[in-house]
């Protein structure tokens, strides 16, 4: 009886020391920027510029990430704005066009913040509104 009591007591704390040691599982946050994001893009034709307004949310991997974004969101701000400024209105007006735009914003990202901070915290990137003119 002594043995299986034993054999019991060390099965439970070999079980409890492997959970202590396995690493936590990272928690996935929402970043979203208030105001809705605003600005110009070059158009063809009869008018100059046109404009799009974009509500967005980051994907961040960790929440220990959140910080990071939280101090760097005017550099944040700046390299989305840039990015829609560079894009054709085709690109904007089109469902493939805005997917290559999403894509492109999070890599930009990634790779902004990778320099400043030597992390890449944004998973993903979502348009929750998505509007233009």
């Amino acid at each position: 009886m002594k043995n299986i009591f034993a054999l019991l007591l060390l099965l439970v704390s070999s079980v409890t020391l492997a959970q202590e040691a396995a690493p936590a599982k990272p928690k996935v946050v929402y970043y979203g920027f208030d105001p809705d994001i605003v600005t110009n893009y070059v158009t063809t034709g009869q008018k100059s510029l046109g404009y799009v307004r974009v509500t967005m949310e980051l994907m961040i991997k960790d929440e220990k990430y959140l910080p990071i974004i939280e101090h760097h969101e005017p550099l944040i701000l700046n390299a989305i704005v840039a990015t829609f400024g560079k894009e054709p209105e085709d690109m904007i007006k089109s469902l493939t066009g805005r997917e290559e735009i999403r894509l492109k914003i999070l890599r930009n990202l990634n790779e902004l913040l990778k320099k400043e901070t030597g992390v890449e915290a944004v998973q993903d990137v979502l348009f929750t509104k998505y509007l233009y003119q």
